[in-house]
């Protein structure tokens, strides 16, 4: 692919098979236009942020070359959460399929429907522990090294599954 970019992205659900919808996620990636997926983390399982009434979340991290821009890629993002019968009901609550655009190349973006760096993924370690399996050298733009972030999570109680096939 022509000017191709690295994007990241989170991948989250805790319904109808939670693991099963990251697993064909993850897969649903390569196929978007224009991009291919080049990683993918290990699945891991993590308590939910914010209401505690649902199950606990399946988490994995992806990346991807696209020629899309990052907002072209949001939308297919959207519509592949769509095509899992994403419902948002309730904000942090429970859901089928939640794709969050991580990072984009170095791209530093603030739009009432795009934040990159995603404006939270510093802060999560269901974000960072996935995404250091597969881009521990990885910086984000303002200089945080991935790894390090990391390691200040690696309590957070999250339990490794199964790697991605």
């Amino acid at each position: 692919m022509a000017d191709n970019q690295v994007a990241y992205i989170g991948l989250g659900s805790n319904l109808d098979d939670p693991l099963a919808q990251v697993q064909g996620a993850l897969d649903a990636l390569g196929r978007l236009p224009l991009t291919r997926r080049v990683a993918a983390s290990p699945c891991y399982a993590s308590r939910p942020v914010g209401p505690q009434d649902q199950p606990d979340f399946i988490n994995a991290v992806a990346a991807v070359e696209t020629c899309l821009s990052p907002l072209a890629l949001l939308d297919q993002l959207q519509a592949l959460e769509q095509r899992h019968r994403r419902q948002r009901l309730r904000h942090w609550g429970p859901r089928t399929l939640d794709l969050d655009l991580l990072l984009y190349a170095d791209v530093c973006l603030a739009t009432p429907r795009l934040t990159l760096p995603h404006p939270h993924m510093a802060s999560r370690g269901f974000v960072l522990l996935p995404l250091n399996d597969i881009a521990p050298a990885l910086s984000l733009p303002d200089g945080r090294q991935v790894a390090t972030l990391a390691a200040h999570h690696a309590g957070d109680g999250l339990r490794a599954l199964l790697p991605h096939r």
